[in-house]
Formats: C-alpha cells, structure tokens, sequence
C-alpha cells in the first residue's frame, strides 16, 4: 500500500511540473533561473535590448530582418521556427502560429496561447477557443468559414509563458515585427484585439475594460479591442458587454 501511494504521489509531482512547463530534468551546465529572470526584468523595465548568449545583435532587429523577409505564411512561420532568441521557445511544445482560411476580412490577434494551445498547436482552443467560436458564429463568422465569413486568428506571442504569465514587454517587442508582418500577409478589412496583452502590442494601452467597443486603429486598419473569451468564463455578466461588441463588428462588416 505505501510503495501504491509513492507512485501516485510521484506521478502528481510530475504532471504538476510538466503543467509549469518543465521540459528537461539535467543539463549539461548549471542555470541560474532567478539571476536570468531578474536581469530580463531590469532589461525590459530600462528598454534595453535582452543579452542573448549566442548572438550580438539586437533580438528585435533579427526579427524585423527575419519577418521582412518572408514573402507569404508559409515562410513566416518557418522565420518563427527558426528564429531562437525567445527564451519561450526553449519551454514550449508547440508553435502556435494561426488558425482560420484565407483570404479574411477579420483578423483576430489573441493574446499568448495557454495549456492547451500549446499541445495542440493551435490558437483558442479548450472552453475559451468553444465559446470563441460560438461569439463569432453568432454573427455569421467563423475560423471554418470561408469568403466574407471568413475569421483568420493568430497570438501577439506564439509560444506558452510559464505558467500562463503574461509575455514581458520584452519578448512583445521582439514578436511585434512577425505580428505586423503577419498582418501585411493576411491583408484583412479589420482586426479584433482580445484582451489586454493584444492592445499593448498592437496599442500601446491596456485596460481593456475601458478600451473595449470603441474602434481605433493598428497596423492602419480599423481595429476592435474586445475582452478575452477566458475573461468571460469568469465573469459572466460580461457577456452583455461582449455581444455588444459583436453586434458593433456586424455592422461594421456591413457597412
């Protein structure tokens, strides 16, 4: 009986680290964790650009050069995969680069995919990513969809944050350019920001709360912030506010 519990327990422990994005147990060399996150932090805070051990250059200047240089989605998601300057890479499973057909008069930027995402690969999937879909179908929209039904939906950042943290404004930086890029490729009519990490990339403000249901523009296109589907499950008394915004969409489409 006691030997039956220990491997219970052990197995507990273990599924609780993997949850916090554990991906290997011995390296070749020592890693001081805390030093690493507390000098990202002081990077971030003064503007600077992160160190990286294996490059000089800056990492958002890489990436600017890398997603200027893709000429349709299938390279610019290969520039993501190659790119290797994110620490977020080195914990992720999968890159979550986008869902939806093409061409779309709505491009949806998410925020940064969570547990389930990044084992599927896909952006809002698991109850967040169903009433998503719901939201967008009850106005005639869908990621399934095709022609002017058509919703192509990506993430300001494409890899999981341990623990589902928010990206620093650090690793937002270094993304952005891929994010416009990514924009440039889709052409769409229109994007819909959801949730806050999405208006500070594409921005420059959080508060979505306060920001949500007022048309603004990003990239030069028209642009909708409108409260996260997690946010939702939440609180629910949102969800007034939330159709609301679509109706809002609707008839901007329309017009």
């Amino acid at each position: 009986m006691e030997s039956h519990l220990e491997w219970h327990s052990a197995r507990a422990l273990l599924e609780w680290q993997v949850e916090l994005g554990v991906t290997e147990a011995i390296s070749d060399m020592p890693v001081n964790r805390y030093a690493a996150a507390a000098e990202a932090v002081a990077a971030a805070a003064s503007g600077a650009a992160l160190p990286h051990p294996n490059v000089a250059e800056d990492p958002v200047d890489t990436a600017r050069k890398a997603a200027g240089a893709a000429q349709d989605l299938p390279a610019l998601r290969a520039a993501l995969e190659s790119y290797g300057l994110c620490d977020l890479q080195k914990g992720a499973r999968n890159l979550v680069f986008a869902d939806g057909n093409t061409p779309a008069r709505v491009m949806l930027i998410g925020e940064a995919p969570g547990r389930e995402e990044d084992l599927q690969g896909k952006p809002f999937v698991g109850k967040a990513g169903k009433l998503l879909d719901q939201m967008l179908s009850a106005i005639g929209l869908g990621r399934e969809r095709g022609g002017d039904s058509a919703v192509y939906i990506t993430n300001v950042v494409p890899w999981r944050p341990p623990q589902n943290r928010d990206p620093s404004p650090a690793e937002i930086a270094m993304m952005l350019p891929f994010l416009q890029r990514h924009v440039a490729l889709v052409k769409p009519d229109l994007l819909i920001l959801m949730g806050n990490v999405s208006c500070q990339a594409c921005l420059g403000k959080r508060g979505i709360t306060r920001l949500r249901g007022q048309w603004t523009q990003a990239f030069g296109l028209p642009a909708l912030p409108m409260v996260h589907p997690a946010y939702l499950l939440r609180t629910p008394i949102a969800k007034r506010a939330a159709w609301a915004d679509l109706l809002n969409l609707q008839a901007k489409l329309k017009a």
